[in-house]
Order: C-alpha cells, then sequence, then structure tokens
C-alpha cells in the first residue's frame, strides 16, 4: 500500500470511528472557547475547565476581561501553568479583539497567529471548533505520538508534522483527522502503554503490539 493510499486508509478508519470528535474544553461562546484554547497550552483540558468555570461567571465579555486588575485576574488563573504570562495575554488579547477586530474572535489564522498567545494549533483549534474551517492540521502532543507511530512521520518538530500530513491527508479529512487524532491519543494510543487491542489500526499500524 502507498504511503497516501495508507494515509488516506487512516484518515477513513479515524473518520468511522470519531465522526464527530469536539474538543473537551467547555465552553459556551466564542470568547469563551477562545480563552480556554489560550489557557490549555501545556495545561490538560480538564485543569483549564476547573478554573474556566468559575472565570467565566465573573468576565462574561471583553471588556470586562480588558479591565480587569491583572493581579486579580492572575490570582483567578491560578491552577493552570504559566498562569501569570496567561493572565497577561489574556487581558491584552481582550484589549486587541475589542480595539482591532470590534469585540468580534477573527475567523482567518492571519488574525487569530497575531494574538499574544495563539500559534498555529491554537488557531487551527478555534477556527475548526468555532466555524468548521480547516486550514491545517491540529498537531498537539498526542497527534505527535500517533503519527509517529503510525510510521506517518519521522520527527518532533509540530510545523514539520503538521506539513507532512497535510500532504497525505485529502484536506476533505483535515477537520475530522485533527480531533480524531487527539482523541485516539489521548484514550487509546497513549503515551505508556498503548491500548493495541483496542485499536481499530492495529491491523495495519507497524507499531502494533497485536
Amino acid at each position: 500500500m502507498g504511503k497516501k493510499r495508507y494515509s488516506q486508509e487512516i484518515a477513513s478508519r479515524m473518520k468511522k470511528n470519531y465522526p464527530s470528535p469536539r474538543t473537551e474544553l467547555e465552553y459556551e461562546n466564542e470568547m469563551q472557547l477562545f480563552i480556554a484554547v489560550l489557557l490549555s497550552s501545556q495545561t490538560t483540558d480538564t485543569k483549564v475547565n476547573e478554573v474556566t468555570g468559575s472565570l467565566f461567571s465573573k468576565y462574561e465579555s471583553w471588556a470586562d476581561i480588558a479591565e480587569a486588575d491583572e493581579e486579580e485576574l492572575e490570582k483567578d488563573l491560578y491552577g493552570v501553568n504559566f498562569h501569570k504570562t496567561k493572565a497577561r495575554r489574556v487581558k491584552k488579547c481582550a484589549q486587541l479583539i475589542e480595539d482591532r477586530f470590534g469585540g468580534e474572535v477573527p475567523d482567518n489564522m492571519e488574525d487569530l497567529t497575531s494574538l499574544p498567545g495563539i500559534a498555529r494549533k491554537s488557531a487551527n483549534v478555534i477556527l475548526q471548533e468555532l466555524w468548521d474551517i480547516a486550514e491545517g492540521i491540529v498537531v498537539d502532543t498526542h497527534v505527535s505520538r500517533v503519527s509517529k507511530r503510525l510510521g506517518l512521520v519521522d520527527t518532533d518538530n509540530a510545523k514539520k508534522i503538521e506539513r507532512k500530513l497535510m500532504d497525505l491527508i485529502p484536506k476533505s479529512y483535515w477537520r475530522n483527522f485533527s480531533g480524531a487524532m487527539v482523541l485516539h491519543g489521548r484514550y487509546i494510543c497513549v503515551a505508556r502503554k498503548p491500548k493495541c487491542s483496542e485499536c481499530f489500526l492495529n491491523d495495519i499500524c507497524p507499531s502494533s503490539r497485536v
């Protein structure tokens, strides 16, 4: 089986087994999703959800955050990694979104990545979750690990992994593939003891222990 055909087979099975993958970050509107994604860098979704429950009750608009006392905001974000840096970034993003984008979360990669704390991976998540726009493929630690085990990539560099996956996977699969790979890496192809016997790819995966 050629590499592209193999990659498409993986993407097809991912879509069949994870037909509608969504982030596990909890949110009710665009602002909340944006903030949750920003906070999720180097922090688990579970921990972010613990913090944002009270955060979103306290700050209901971009204006609320833009005008917040930064030291108080730091305390509100305590529990997520690098909470002081993230407090500064959240406040700055709120100000920029209010001033530059009329209080609306940008719906394109260029504008999103112009905001502090929003790199390409985070922008991909926001675009896909809010508008089903797939300008690329989300590459987090789970996607990186699963892609290497499947033999799709041979690097740890996130940018190179995304470029390779975008070349191998048909664009029509990008939206699904991103979310599916995250969930698969989180619950099946886990870091220490992958659950190969439960994996629907074990018959074609070169790293299968079955």
